[in-house]
């Protein structure tokens, strides 16, 4: 799973939720912000941020970190997250954490990241329980430990998170730490290959390929390699032309006919 580390660093604009007697101008921002106008969205949120509104905070460091309206400066990003994430903003504190989790803008320091996905998690931040999975996954900032990294990945998971699917998918396809689950694998990919994740379609293809918690299936090896590979999987196309030399030329055709099924349908047709 440690190749997943690069994908998990999300950072979350708000673009809602203020009290009635500052809406209209923060509404004004996130419609700039929205239409790419990130000077405007600027003139807007900046003297709301040092009036101390979070979420216009936390916006004023998204802004930062990205380099949207303004020169990009982690240190000046940091500054905002954290008179968000002091507030109680949990999507700051997601923020927080991972400029801590990777060293931007401060001294890397995996037990402050893990603070502060911890207060967002608590809140029921999708993100940052993810990341605080990953935390305990890997034993970043806290002891090493799978039934944490599950729980959190679960919970992030539950609202459709599709890294945490992914990860939990991992989990229990490998036995990493956990027992072995191949039923619990699929659950977990299938979820995440609906929401178009190209590694969930890929892992889907090997579990079929290999009958792990379902039967058997050339075919929907082929279908979900094919898949993957259609959505940018570096290696699902030569592993689904693998599959090509065990079938006959019938098979393929209804493999390939499958896969333009499940995708025309937007993964609600393929095959289960």
């Amino acid at each position: 799973m440690k190749h997943l580390r690069c994908l998990l660093i999300i950072f979350s604009l708000i673009l809602g939720g203020t009290s009635a007697g500052i809406a209209q101008d923060f509404y004004k921002g996130v419609e700039a912000a929205q239409a790419g106008d990130f000077e405007t969205a600027l003139r807007e949120w900046l003297p709301l941020a040092e009036q101390g509104n979070a979420n216009a905070q936390n916006n004023l460091g998204w802004m930062y970190k990205n380099g949207k309206g303004v020169p990009e400066d982690a240190a000046e990003a940091v500054k905002w997250y954290r008179l968000a994430a002091q507030q109680g903003n949990e999507n700051a504190q997601s923020n927080l954490g991972g400029m801590y989790d990777r060293g931007n803008g401060v001294p890397k320091d995996a037990a402050e990241a893990v603070k502060w996905y911890r207060l967002a998690a608590q809140q029921g931040n999708a993100n940052a329980q993810l990341f605080l999975g990953v935390m305990y996954a890997f034993g970043e900032g806290v002891p090493k430990d799978a039934a944490e990294a599950v729980k959190w990945y679960r919970l992030a998971a539950q609202q459709g998170n599709v890294v945490a699917q992914v990860n939990l998918g991992v989990m229990y396809n490998v036995g990493n730490d956990v027992p072995k689950d191949a039923a619990e694998a699929v659950k977990w990919y299938l979820l995440a290959a609906q929401q178009g994740d190209a590694k969930a379609q890929s892992n889907l293809g090997a579990i079929y390929q290999f009958g792990e918690g379902v039967l058997q299936s050339n075919a929907m090896a082929h279908m979900w390699y094919n898949i993957a590979s259609a959505n940018g999987h570096d290696k699902a196309g030569k592993w689904r032309d693998e599959r090509a030399d065990k079938m006959t030329s019938a098979d393929i055709s209804k493999a390939q006919a499958m896969a333009r099924e499940c995708m025309g349908s937007d993964y609600k047709n393929c095959g289960w």
